[in-house]
């Protein structure tokens, strides 16, 4: 096993721990703890195994600093070493997720994700499922600065064809597009694509980007950033997405959302993947 790493002169850099409000909790917070967490946050199913140098770049800590971290990790049993000498995570770590994830549902699963939507841009953040009348809105968080939308509420039924979180689940279904891509769509504002040729090729493009931006084809001055969430069998089960005004969802500020919601729709996607069969 390699021998401890030497203590560098400077000190050590204070980066990739979580700060914040939820994070910061003062003297009842344990910072070793805390740095321990981050680096197991680093693990995942993409990436199970780490070496010390990769850690140690990824965290932004004094490799020291890992080093001994990550050596607590091992005699508590969470970590443990492979043939080639890099970290993975032990069977404990895994009892504790399926012991998580024996309660958790899709709803449950999204929320902290949508937390972090409506805190991040002040928005509302939204999950929706697909249905066969249309596209049931299950859950709203109401960020600082929200848009109150009329006629979006928990319970709200809406077309697949407008608004960025229905026509995401548009896109990435075959079912879907196969009874619901058809002659006769009603136009809800001027924004909203009706012509078939023009859909398609607009839910191609949506499925190419992996994400949808809807912008005054439900609501007018309404815009919306969406992302799949996938089960199993590739399947859209859901949709998350962050909606309000649409001058807001313009140049970086966009571009921020959506990096953000598809990153949400990526891990949520895993946790439902990982999800007990019922």
């Amino acid at each position: 096993m390699p021998t401890e790493p030497k203590a560098a002169a400077s000190t050590e850099t204070k980066t990739a721990v979580p700060t914040g409000p939820d994070a910061s909790g003062g003297r009842d917070v344990v910072g070793a703890v805390l740095k321990a967490c981050t680096l197991l946050g680093h693990f995942s199913a993409d990436r199970p195994a780490w070496t010390l140098n990769e850690l140690t770049t990824a965290s932004g800590m004094n490799k020291t600093t890992v080093f001994r971290l990550m050596a607590t990790l091992i005699q508590a049993g969470w970590v443990d070493r492979t043939d080639e000498g890099a970290y993975r995570v032990a069977m404990p770590v895994f009892e504790i997720g399926s012991a998580a994830l024996s309660k958790l549902d899709i709803r449950s699963a999204a929320k902290p994700f949508m937390s972090e939507l409506a805190a991040a841009f002040g928005n509302t953040a939204y999950l929706m499922v697909p249905a066969d009348q249309g596209a049931v809105c299950i859950d709203l968080l109401e960020g600082r600065n929200s848009l109150v939308v009329a006629g979006i509420n928990i319970g709200s039924v809406m077309p697949y064809h407008a608004a960025a979180g229905p026509i995401v689940m548009l896109a990435h279904s075959k079912a879907l597009r196969d009874k619901w891509v058809t002659k006769g769509l009603p136009a809800i504002t001027e924004q909203t694509i009706t012509d078939i040729d023009r859909l398609t090729e607009h839910l191609d493009e949506i499925t190419e980007a992996g994400y949808s931006l809807s912008v005054a084809d439900y609501l007018p001055g309404v815009a919306a950033v969406a992302a799949p969430i996938l089960g199993r069998n590739g399947s859209v089960v859901a949709s998350i997405s962050v909606g309000g005004r649409a001058e807001e969802f313009e140049g970086a500020a966009l571009a921020a959302m959506i990096e953000k919601v598809c990153d949400a729709g990526v891990r949520i996607t895993r946790i439902v993947q990982a999800l007990p069969r019922a």
